[in-house]
């Protein structure tokens, strides 16, 4: 009886579970049907409505910009005695006070002038504003005009045609403009251009704009810094990236690290180091010198020796000791520059080798990067994938930088030999590979629906690399 009883109960669980699904999916398919229907139908409809504008934002209302009808129907309203002609020449003239205006209180506004400037703004705004609307009912426009049109030229004209109220805007709009020149000749005329004493240069710097490895080594400045001395933008940019890695990034150095939890930005900072390195040796061993036979510089000779201490020294010494202080030896080079006491040879047989060794570089980041077995047989892994990706970007992102400071210092050689085409291209290649920035670095297969992030970065990696050589080979012509 009991057994009878709970197998009755269990099915009749089973029957209202059962219908009660069927009801849910029903209920699901009739919405779905009834979406598909209003969508269908609703598209004739929406198009039909205006979407409201919200209250809250000013939409400034062109006023050079009319369109040929609403044109004439202002210059029909306006001419009551056939004054069409009258009424075109002097909408132009308004437009050409109102641009005049426009300019000079843009100027004010840049340059910081005095309150006197911004008095009459209220004229112009209100006489663009009856320029821009269309004529619908000439009744209306015409009191619309009385009330915007300075209550002076109102009473001094009276009631007279439109072209009279023109003509009054007009003159108010040049005496406006002419008032404001006078006053403040500093100010821009008709080009638009800004003051040249107003604009604040930035001094260069870096920003970790990505949030794991990759940042823009090349500083944002409102105009380009200028170096008095060759020699000086190669040596800053060789600086440049290592300092941002030591100074400005969050942690700081981390190879070095005993809890190592991002190994990501460890091996583009291992990336950016090794660009560092081979600019110190070619720059203390070639460039600042005249030839075998020539001394060393003495910073530039430290600055290569610090930079050669292993990355992941923590202690007696420390990396970040060793590197900050191979960085003050080659700023301190750099005020040499300035002063003339270095010397600082921008010659065609110091470039070659100095592109040689980023050549090399780049090459070894391809093999990796292409690469599906290491040495010993096994298959390249994620965690290794991952490694090579970031080691590859730091290289990429140090280059780019240092690329640009050897565009600035040894552009006359290289534009005589016509190779600023290349050094552009891999300077271009490097910024796409600095661009990559997949949140997970995958290692899929070359067929795969999932991407292969090792071999997204091989290809600007060996653009760059193959524009370096094509410019090395046309140096050595």
């Amino acid at each position: 009886m009991n057994k009878n009883t709970s197998s009755s109960g269990s099915a009749l669980t089973m029957y209202i579970a059962k219908n009660m699904i069927i009801g849910v999916l029903l209920a699901v398919f009739v919405i779905i049907l009834v979406k598909i229907v209003i969508g269908l139908v609703g598209p004739s409809r929406v198009d039909q409505t205006a979407l409201p504008q919200r209250e809250d934002i000013v939409h400034p209302k062109p006023v050079e910009i009319t369109s040929v009808e609403a044109q004439k129907k202002q210059h029909a309203s306006a001419g009551s005695g056939g004054h069409t002609s009258e009424a075109v020449q002097d909408s132009r003239k308004v437009k050409s006070g109102h641009t005049q205006a426009g300019h000079a209180q843009s100027a004010v506004m840049d340059g910081g002038l005095s309150h006197s400037s911004k008095v009459d703004q209220a004229a112009p705004e209100k006489s663009a504003k009856i320029d821009s609307e269309p004529v619908q009912d000439s009744h209306a426009k015409r009191s619309a005009q009385e009330k915007a049109v300075d209550p002076k030229a109102a009473t001094k004209h009276g009631e007279s045609s439109r072209s009279s109220e023109i003509i009054a805007a007009a003159a108010l709009h040049a005496d406006q403009a002419e008032t404001q020149k006078k006053a403040h000749p500093q100010a821009t005329d008709s080009g638009g251009q800004s003051i040249e004493k107003s604009a604040t240069k930035i001094v260069p710097g870096h920003e970790d704009t990505q949030a794991h490895a990759t940042p823009d080594h090349e500083h944002v400045e409102a105009e380009q810094q200028t170096f008095p001395m060759v020699g000086m933008a190669f040596v800053d940019a060789v600086a440049r990236p290592l300092e941002y890695e030591l100074t400005q990034r969050f942690y700081g150095w981390r190879p070095n690290d005993i809890l190592d939890f991002t190994d990501n930005v460890n091996n583009f900072q291992l990336g950016v180091l090794e660009v560092t390195r081979r600019s110190a040796v070619i720059l203390s061993e070639r460039i600042s010198r005249t030839g075998s036979t020539a001394a060393f510089d003495k910073n530039l000779q430290n600055a290569m020796n610090w930079f050669m201490i292993k990355s992941d020294r923590y202690w007696f010494p420390s990396a970040e000791s060793k590197y900050k202080d191979g960085l003050t030896e080659l700023r301190t080079y750099f005020k040499r520059l300035e002063k003339g006491e270095a010397q600082f040879y921008n010659r065609t047989d110091n470039l070659i080798p100095l592109l040689m060794a980023y050549q090399d570089l780049l090459g070894s980041c391809d093999e990796n990067l292409v690469k599906f077995k290491e040495d010993d047989g096994s298959i390249v892994s994620y965690f290794r994938a991952d490694d090579y990706f970031f080691y590859a970007q730091g290289v990429a992102s140090a280059l780019h930088t240092i690329l640009r400071g050897i565009e600035k210092d040894f552009v006359t050689m290289v534009d005589r030999r016509g190779g600023m085409e290349m050094l552009h291209h891999a300077i271009e290649s490097c910024h796409h590979a600095m661009e990559l920035d997949p949140w997970i670095v995958l290692n899929s297969d070359l067929s795969s629906v999932f991407a292969n992030h090792r071999l997204n970065m091989a290809g600007p990696i060996s653009h760059a690399r193959f524009y370096l050589g094509v410019l090395i080979r046309a140096l050595s012509t």
